[in-house]
């Protein structure tokens, strides 16, 4: 046992105690039994307690005598006893610890205290209790007890008999949740059917056998509630005298409604519902079938009047039982269909009729027991036809609210919306007066007078409103697209009066209540609504899964793809039955739905209501055409297209013929046509609808003008209202999503649309798509600025209209298209009417727009289409109107062109027979002789050269002909047409054109360049240039046999000369090709030269290998050269001033090309710079030519010439085309190189979008043997010349000027450039390169590095700061040149001579780094000073420069330092006096990266040259080098110029390191050689080291704080160099004893001038301490005296003379003076030092010893 459930029992056992406690207590003097049963109670329970561990089961068993003294206590009739009792008794029942026979005595008991009215309330309660937590009571104690509940149901006491009733439900379904759990507990074992009908008739009163227990109790309570309601005594509850019919049938529909599951399992309940409900609900139905109601009046006119509340129940429970158990109550279900059709007729009270309706209502959004409700009824032979019946009911009551409206308003109350007539009127105005702005209007309907809003219908309480009852339903099962949402829509933004409560909820009502206005008509609209959703949702859903099934096995797809509404091929394999109810259910509701809902479109004064109408009428159309009734498709198409035009205008557009059927519902009455706009705005017709104050659906928002008919047209204009623009978007809704069902209604369609786009004033544009007009055609055209905003919306919706056509089959798109074809004729008539009667006015183009656009979206399945599409087409080209002829020619045009570019499958130039039929409108045109229609087909032909052009295959040279006979007299438009023909013939046609055209397509094209009247022309004609060499190239093999074929054709132009030998035919075609580009190469204008320049020389960089050897020499004597000496002698001639610069074209010049001269160099450098690549590229063939020599000197002459031009653009760029010339190269070319030489081009390209392959095999150019190449190459004639010009540019390009001023110098590029061109050139020359040449260069080199930039050009080219200077590009080409000869000298023996030189122009360069070159007397300025901005020249930045030149130097002489000329040159000495100057600037070099390159070079050339200087073989040529090193040693180490304040102390012990290193190289690589050096050199050196060593203060006041000059690492390193070369040693007297003697007496006196200079400052420093530098200096001092003496006393004592003993003594004195310091360091030091004189305290030699 659970602990939970043992706590609980342990629980119930101490309350039990507690009340039987209480209850002794209670009955101790009055009932003594009841005291004695108490305490007998408690021992009872203590002794099953302590009996048992399951306390439940045990007082289960024993509960009878547990219970005795609860029931003893209320049969006391004592109110606080039987308290107690009852709340002990419910404690045991709410723990289900009562056996059967205890609950029956509870029962006994309570029916005991009922009967005494004692204690109702608690009773109920533990009635409740003891019926729902536990099954113990059965049968007649079930009985008894719900008798119990009953009775007290009856009580006069309200809130006894309220609670009963309350509870009277509850026990009643507790009693059939019994038999659902027994049921569910035997689901396993087989139901007992064996009973029998004729048993349960004769005897009644006993239930069946057949069922269990609980099912039994079930059957007699339900039994006797009918028997009840009946007014018949009950079997089963005995003891019940009396019960309400309205309570009975409450009680009799809630188990109908909760337990269907009982009754369609057990045949003995469906027993009941047949033999005793159905019975007793048809009886009831009997005095209200019975009762009529006269319509003019508001009483009763035969029969007793219907009670409301017995009325409403027993619809409620008609409701659930037609609703849950229609498949058991078919016949039922019949008669009370019939009986709901019978309450809707106009004799019925409202009240009566609006129970039916939500009834109805509740059944209509049932979509199984609609489909049922037709195979039962409306398909049976002689059955009533009862959906049908439904329909017509709802559409006759609909019908009758606006024929007779006092009968929904005999019920209301007096003079709530009441006119003075009586009849409703709207709320919009107000004692005559309109409603102001802000005020929505409510949704209503408007019709003949008659205004009945649409209200918002809620349910009582929380429940949900009667319209959204099955919202959520309808969402999940509407198929049809938008009417969901329509419903959805209306129902949320329906705002009118609030009615709380529907009527069949209105259970607490005696009396009917009142009808609100709109009511009625609100739920009507709704089931209508319903009706068609839920139809169409059966249609289409079971429609779906035929498809599916059919796709599923397999059966073959239609054509054409996916489809719009189209069933056929499903309605065919589809059961005969079920097309059979499909079919029936729409025969039975079309006819009443469309009379309804074509009634209340047209009263309808809200957005929301009239889109789902307009949505059930779509919904309906669809239906009928997918069905194939095409009288009822054409009926609803007809009903939309009529609501969409004004009334009179609709009648004379359409021709309405009213259906069969149509008006099967209006029983006699017939609804007039309501009059148009301009009626409603004069006034209510006598039968026109009036336009309702308030109704803004009828507002007018549109007025235009009428389009003509063949009947005639419509005098005055035509106003459209906001419903007829909601109506056209559903007729386009329509025909978009279901246009495969329209059939032949869709003439109907197109031309509803074709009169509302007129009246709107949309007109056809490109592609067939209509737009809206730019002006109004006359003064009567207004459009308000709502439609004008939807407009571009209806315009895309028509062009997605036709666009949908493509998912159309074949029969469906033939529909489409007669109906356009038709409308197009009716059109085409009228405007010739028009013409003839009225003048050229402008006719509808509707029909040939949208033929078109229909056309192109169905190219697809062209042959379809075709022919009926362009025959008609032709027909409207020939009309005499001009605007339809230009429309007619605009849609065959597009169309021809839009099928050849269409990919059809087979390709269309394999289907000839198709593209026959495609071209054969075009050759009809030309029978048609209107020059407007000539002129678009030729434009069209132009779009079939571009895409059918192949099928031309002769007459090219007539074409031709006649596209070159161009000249500048004619027109600009014909120009352009004729290049526009040429252009597509050159870029597609020319592999199918005969090779002899080739020449003229040449000519041509040059022709177009050359004409002046189009700029653009003659620059596209240079392109086509391009391709035609291109292709010429890429066709060779084909091109050249073609010509050979047709040489006697070929009217070539042979270039060459009488003497020289004949051009083969394809070379003469190159030729011309050549000639004709180099024309125009001086055409007038700039960008044609540009670009034919580019053309030219990228094309015989890139085709040149097709030429054979001999041509090559007329390519340069009769194109090239002469075309050089051309461009230089126009360039000459041209004009400076900036007039007419642009070449006659409107062209924005930069001011870099604002003058003709400007443009001419441009030209020029194109020209060069072609030449060039032309020699660099093809050098194989032009080497091997007898007068190459010759073309190089003459192309070296034009080089120099245009190098030395005063243009910057014009020199640079010779020299750059000097530099690649020079890229000559002996070798033989790969494929591969010839191929990416010809694509290499610094300063054009050709076209990009070409790509040109040119490693097919036999097309490498003609390779001559390489010994023939080589000597040619090896003639050195050819690079002398290119060094004199090299250095005559150099010279004359950089010659200083002898002024003061200069407009202009040589320009950085320009002189890098040069630089940059000799190292190529050198190589070539340096086998005979001599010290002469190196100067000539050296000269060359200096001018170029001095030039200055001019000072507007110095932000760009110079570094803002000196640590962001680097190298320029000049710079490092005058290294890079220096470099380079620097190597051949390195390998040629001859040129050792030369190392010298080479180091004196680095060295030259070097001391740029600290004085900047002049150039001339140019004035200049240094880019860090400020002093002399005014100047208009800046010096370059020579820092990085002049060091890179020293790293270039140290590098050298490691390389060099013992070659001969280098010591005989005394290079090192040079190096030296150089350097001089950084080391001793130091820190006043423009940058600090100077002098400490210069001290790191020093340290690495000495490393290297102080060994060599030493040796005795060669020491005869450094003599004169010692003083020079020392005096660069002095200069660095005590440099005149001190360390800048700013200075870090990282910054100042990294520069103090450097220090240290040039001391340790003293120290390593000059003292220990000293006796091998000069004396002086040495006496120098000794000096700089006793100098360094002892660091002292600058300053000589001893306040002076800063130390940031002291160098105590340097110092410290010179006194220890200083050391080693003294007395440490213990040898006798070493080699070295004259340094030791001179540098110990210098640094002993050094130590007492600082240590005398010390105590003077400690003493007048008083109290002051001394700065920290004085400080470390004395400490210093002392240590190094400590060190010195140490040494001293360690070395022999030959090393140590008498005067450096005494001048140690000497300085004890001083040493004792420095006592009086306080600081601890010093102090320190101090103590040390004196302590060293320990052993040099000795007594005088004449002192007494011991006192003697």
């Amino acid at each position: 046992m659970a602990t939970a459930d043992v706590v609980s029992a342990k629980k119930l056992v101490e309350n039990l105690q507690t009340d039987l406690r209480a209850l002794s207590n209670e009955a101790k003097k009055k009932y003594p039994p009841v005291k004695e049963a108490a305490e007998a109670g408690i021992l009872r329970i203590r002794t099953v307690v302590a009996k048992n561990k399951d306390i439940i089961p045990a007082l289960i068993a024993c509960s009878g005598e547990i219970m005795q003294p609860f029931l003893l206590g209320c049969d006391t009739k004592n109110l606080r006893i039987v308290q107690i009792c009852l709340a002990s008794i419910q404690r045991l029942i709410a723990k289900q610890a009562l056996s059967q026979e205890a609950g029956s005595n509870v029962v006994n008991m309570l029916w005991n205290l009922m009967d005494c009215g004692i204690e109702d309330l608690k009773v109920l309660q533990t009635t409740l209790v003891l019926v729902t937590t536990s099954t113990v009571v059965r049968g007649n104690a079930l009985a008894r007890a719900i008798v119990i509940c009953f009775r007290l149901h009856f009580s006069k006491d309200n809130t006894v008999s309220n609670t009963a009733s309350a509870i009277v439900q509850q026990v009643v379904c507790t009693v059939f949740e019994r038999v659902l759990a027994e049921d569910a507990a035997n689901a396993a074992g087989a139901e007992d059917h064996s009973f029998h009908q004729n048993s349960l008739k004769t005897n009644s009163r006993l239930p069946p056998k057949s069922l269990r227990p609980c099912a039994t109790d079930a059957y007699l309570l339900f039994q006797d509630l009918c028997q009840l309601v009946n007014a018949e005594h009950p079997t089963w509850l005995l003891g019940l005298t009396e019960m309400s019919r309205t309570f009975g049938l409450e009680l009799l529909e809630s188990i109908l409604n909760s337990f269907p599951q009982v009754f369609l399992r057990h045949k003995e309940f469906s027993f009941l519902l047949k033999e005793r409900v159905c019975p007793l609900v048809i009886k009831l139905f009997s005095p209200s079938l019975k009762h009529k109601q006269n319509l003019m009046s508001t009483g009763p006119l035969v029969g007793d009047k219907p009670y409301f509340p017995l009325n409403m129940r027993l619809l409620r429970v008609v409701s659930v039982l037609i609703n849950k158990y229609y498949s058991i109550l078919v016949t039922e279900s019949e008669i009370f269909l019939s009986l709901l059709v019978k309450f809707l007729e106009g004799d019925k009270p409202m009240w009566q009729r609006i129970l039916a309706l939500e009834v109805l209502h509740k059944l209509c959004v049932q979509l199984k027991l609609l489909r049922c409700f037709c195979l039962s009824y409306d398909m049976k032979t002689h059955s009533t036809k009862i959906f049908a019946n439904i329909v017509n009911a709802l559409g006759s009551f609909i019908q009758s609210l606006f024929v007779h409206p006092v009968v929904e308003r005999q019920s209301a109350l007096p003079g709530v919306n009441s006119g003075k007539d009586g009849l409703n009127s709207s709320p919009g105005v107000v004692g005559g007066m309109s409603l102001g702005g802000g005020v929505t209007p409510q949704p209503a309907f408007a019709y003949k007078g008659v205004w009945i809003p649409l209200i918002n219908v809620a349910a009582t309480g929380s429940a949900r409103p009667v319209f959204l009852e099955r919202l959520t339903e309808m969402k999940i099962l509407v198929q049809v697209p938008g009417l969901s949402e329509a419903l959805t829509t209306i129902y949320e933004s329906i705002n009118g009066k609030s009615f709380k409560g529907n009527f069949l909820e209105m259970l607490d009502k005696l009396e009917a209540p009142t009808v609100p206005d709109g009511y009625g008509l609100s739920i009507a609209f709704t089931c209508l609504l319903d009706v068609v959703r839920s139809v169409s949702t059966i249609v289409t859903s079971e429609l779906e899964v035929e498809q599916r099934r059919k796709d599923q096995s397999g059966s073959k797809k239609m054509n054409g793809g996916t489809v719009l509404d189209r069933n056929d091929a499903v309605l065919e394999d589809v059961d005969p039955s079920l097309k059979s109810l499909w079919e029936e259910l729409v025969n039975a509701s079309w006819c009443g739905v469309l009379a309804a809902l074509s009634l209340l479109l047209e009263a309808c004064t809200d957005e929301t209501g009239t889109e789902s109408i307009l949505k059930s009428l779509e919904v309906y159309a669809s239906l009928c055409g997918k069905l194939g009734m095409t009288v009822a498709r054409d009926a609803f198409i007809t009903c939309l297209c009529k609501a969409s035009l004004p009334p009179h205008y609709a009648l004379t557009v359409l021709n309405i013929a009213t259906p069969q059927n149509a008006n099967i519902l209006h029983k006699g009455h017939k609804r007039s046509i309501s009059r148009d706009g301009l009626s409603n705005q004069q006034g209510q017709g006598s039968d026109g609808n009036a336009n309702e104050p308030g109704d803004g659906r009828n507002q007018v928002v549109a007025v235009g003008t009428a389009l003509p008919t063949v009947q005639g047209t419509q005098q005055g204009p035509v106003m459209l209202t906001a419903k007829n623009i909601q109506c056209m978007r559903a007729i386009l809704s329509v025909a978009h999503c279901h246009g495969g069902i329209l059939g032949t209604a869709w003439h109907m369609v197109l031309t509803t649309l074709q009169h509302l786009a007129w009246i709107l004033g949309l007109k056809p544009s490109a592609g067939g798509s209509l737009k809206v007009s730019g002006a109004a055609e006359t003064a009567n055209s207004v459009i308000t600025t709502a439609v004008m905003g939807e407009l571009p919306i209806l315009s895309a919706m028509l062009s997605r209209l036709f666009e949908s056509s493509q998912y159309l089959d074949e029969v469906a798109l033939h529909h489409l298209i007669d109906a356009l074809c038709k409308l197009s004729t009716e059109s085409m008539e009228i405007a010739y009417a028009n013409k003839v009667t009225r003048g050229d006015k402008e006719p509808s183009l509707f029909a040939v727009a949208k033929l078109l656009e229909t056309g192109l979206v169905n190219l697809s399945r062209v042959e379809v289409l075709w022919r009926p599409v362009t025959a008609h087409l032709l027909e409207v080209c020939q009309h005499n109107h001009g605007r339809t002829r230009d429309w007619g020619a605009e849609a065959i045009t597009s169309l021809v062109k839009a099928s050849l570019a269409y990919k059809f499958e087979p390709p269309l130039h394999e289907n000839l027979k198709l593209q026959t039929m495609l071209l054969s409108p075009l050759q009809e045109l030309s029978a048609i002789q209107h020059p407007d229609i000539r002129q678009r087909q030729l434009e069209c032909v132009l779009q079939v050269l571009h895409n059918n052009g192949e099928t031309l295959a002769h007459g090219w040279p007539l074409v031709l002909g006649v596209i070159g006979a161009v000249s500048d007299d004619q027109g600009d438009s014909l120009i352009r047409t004729a290049f526009k023909c040429f252009q597509l013939v050159t870029t597609d046609f020319l592999p199918i054109m005969p090779r002899y055209g080739l020449q003229i397509c040449i000519s041509v094209a040059a022709k177009f360049g050359l004409q002046k009247e189009e700029l653009n022309i003659s620059l596209t004609s240079v392109g086509l240039l391009w391709n035609i060499s291109d292709y010429l190239y890429q066709n060779r093999v084909s091109i050249s046999e073609g010509l050979v074929k047709e040489a006697n054709l070929v009217e070539g132009t042979n270039d060459s000369s009488p003497n020289e030998a004949p051009v083969p035919p394809f070379d003469a075609l190159w030729l011309t090709l050549y000639s004709k580009q180099a024309d125009l190469c001086v055409d007038s204008r700039p960008a044609v030269r540009k670009s034919a320049g580019q053309t030219l020389f990228s094309t015989i960089s890139a085709h040149g290998s097709l030429l054979q050897q001999t041509t090559w020499s007329t390519v340069l004597w009769h194109v090239l050269f002469p075309l050089l000496d051309k461009v230089k002698k126009l360039s000459g001639a041209a004009k400076q001033d900036k007039s007419d610069v642009s070449g006659g074209a409107n062209i924005l010049i930069h001011h870099s090309r604002d003058t003709a001269e400007k443009q001419w160099a441009e030209t020029k450098v194109l020209t060069l710079a072609g030449v060039a690549r032309v020699f660099n590229t093809w050098r194989q063939q032009l080497i091997l030519l007898g007068d190459f020599p010759r073309a190089w000197a003459l192309l070296l002459e034009h080089i120099e010439s245009s190098a030395l031009s005063t243009s910057n653009e014009v020199s640079l760029n010779a020299l750059k085309s000097f530099q690649e010339i020079l890229q000559l190269q002996a070798s033989s070319p790969s494929p591969k190189v010839l191929e990416k030489a010809a694509s290499l081009d610094t300063s054009m390209s050709a076209p990009k979008a070409e790509q040109i392959k040119r490693t097919t095999s036999g097309d490498n150019p003609k390779i001559m043997p390489q010994k023939q190449i080589e000597s040619v190459m090896d003639d050195f004639t050819l690079w002398s010349t290119a060094w004199r010009v090299w250095h005559s540019i150099g010279i004359n390009g950089t010659k200083p000027p002898t002024s003061k001023t200069a407009k202009t110098l040589p320009s950085q590029p320009f002189l890098t450039t040069l630089l940059q061109i000799f190292p190529t050139l050198f190589q070539h020359i340096k086998s005979k390169f001599v010290a002469s040449d190196f100067q000539k260069l050296s000269r060359v080199l200096q001018c170029a590095v001095s030039v200055p930039i001019h000072a507007d050009a110095s932000p760009f080219l110079l570094p803002s700061s000196m640590q962001e200077a680097e190298l320029t590009g000049l710079q490092e080409a005058a290294l890079n040149a220096i470099t380079c000869v620097s190597k051949a000298i390195g390998t040629s023996e001859t040129m050792q001579s030369m190392h010298p030189a080479v180091f004196d122009q680095l060295l030259t360069f070097v001391t740029y780094a600290c004085q900047a070159p002049s150039f001339g007397q140019i004035e200049t300025r240094v880019m860090s000073k400020t002093a002399s901005k005014q100047a208009e020249w800046v010096s370059m930045n020579y820092v990085p420069f002049a060091e890179k030149s020293l790293s270039m130097t140290t590098a050298l002489y490691k390389k060099t330092a013992t070659r001969q000329a280098v010591m005989e040159q005394q290079v090192l000495q040079n190096i030296l006096r150089v350097l001089q100057m950084p080391l001793g600037l130091k820190y006043a070099c423009p940058s600090a990266t100077t002098w400490k390159l210069a001290v790191t070079s020093l340290l690495e050339i000495l490393h290297i040259g102080l060994p060599v200087a030493r040796n005795p073989t060669y020491n005869k040529h450094f003599k004169s080098m010692w003083l020079d090193l020392a005096a660069a040693l002095e200069c660095f180490l005590f440099s005149e110029h001190p360390a800048p304040l700013t200075l870090s102390v990282e910054e100042q012990q990294q520069d103090e390191a450097m220090d240290v290193k040039v001391v340790l190289l003293i120290q390593n690589e000059i003292l220990p050689y000293s006796t091998a050096l000069p004396p002086q050199f040495t006496a120098k050196i000794m000096g700089l080291l006793n100098r360094g060593s002892i660091h002292s203060a600058n300053s000589s006041s001893f306040l002076d704080t800063n130390n940031s000059q002291l160098r105590e690492e340097f110092a410290k390193t010179c006194f220890e160099t200083l050391l080693r070369f003294s007395f440490i040693t213990q040898s006798l007297v070493s080699e070295e004893g004259a340094i030791t003697k001179m540098a110990m007496s210098a640094l002993l006196q050094r130590c007492r001038e600082v240590l005398s200079k010390y105590v003077e400052d400690e003493r007048l420093s008083g109290k002051c301490p001394l700065p920290r530098s004085r400080m470390a200096e004395i400490s210093f001092v002392l240590k190094a005296l400590t060190t010195l003496m140490e040494s001293l006393k360690k070395a022999h004592s030959g090393n140590v003379d008498v005067n450096t003993w005494e001048q140690v003594i000497d300085l004890y004195p001083t040493l004792v003076d420095c006592t009086t310091c306080t600081s601890t360091t010093v102090c320190s030091a101090l103590r040390d030092v004196l302590s060293q004189y320990h052993d040099l305290l000795l007594p005088p030699s004449g002192a007494m010893q011991n006192g003697r």
